[in-house]
């Protein structure tokens, strides 16, 4: 069996994680947000390839560019809902930030509580 290992992250990264959640379940229950989320998160993370284990959630969906991509329609709706936010929380990087919003989404909806794992570039 593999074991996975995921990056070390400091106590302040992890307590800007928690509250993070905090303000994304208020965030996504007052906007009822939670699709826009779930989706932000599928696309930012939608170009890992198994194969060659490159790809993933690295956050690019800030960038307009990503955004203007026609698959992407859409999702600078949610980047601008989560802006406020992750203004406040800058140690968080933008491939956390945004993967925790779809986690979060989930909780939110009552779906089962997802891990999340810190540690994103």
């Amino acid at each position: 069996m593999v074991s996975k290992s995921y990056p070390p992250v400091s106590d302040e990264y992890l307590a800007a994680v928690g509250k993070a959640k905090r303000k994304l379940r208020g965030l996504i229950a007052e906007k009822n947000c939670a699709p826009l989320m779930l989706r932000l998160a599928w696309h930012s993370a939608g170009t890992f390839d198994v194969s060659s284990r490159t790809g993933g959630p690295f956050g690019t969906m800030k960038n307009p560019g990503e955004q203007s991509h026609a698959a992407n329609a859409g999702l600078d709706i949610a980047v601008r809902l989560l802006d406020p936010i992750k203004d406040q929380l800058p140690i968080l990087s933008y491939a956390d930030f945004y993967q925790l919003a779809g986690v979060v989404a989930v909780e939110v909806t009552g779906g089962p509580e997802v891990p999340f794992h810190p540690g994103r570039q």
